[in-house]
């Protein structure tokens, strides 16, 4: 089985970001090891294209490059995601 890939967008000192953060490691550690999980994390200060595109959404949770959601992450929502990826 293939990890799922999922990227986190954020920025330093955004405390929505650390809030999702949070979330996305309990999942990931509730599905584990049923569900690998290949966890890539970006910051829109590095990256002028991610910043342009993301700068008022973050942060932002894509799973194999789409957008799952922004703002805030719902445990149930991602966890099903997750799943239905994996699949």
């Amino acid at each position: 089985m293939a990890a799922v890939s999922l990227t986190f967008i954020a920025k330093p000192g955004c405390h929505l970001c650390d809030d999702a953060r949070g979330v996305v490691r309990e999942v990931i550690d509730s599905l584990a090891p049923a569900v690998e999980v290949e966890v890539t994390e970006l910051s829109i200060l590095d990256n002028p294209a991610l910043r342009d595109e993301f700068a008022e959404e973050i942060p932002v949770v894509m799973i194999e490059g789409r957008v799952h959601t922004i703002w805030r992450v719902e445990p149930a929502r991602l966890r099903t995601a997750l799943l239905e990826a994996s699949a």
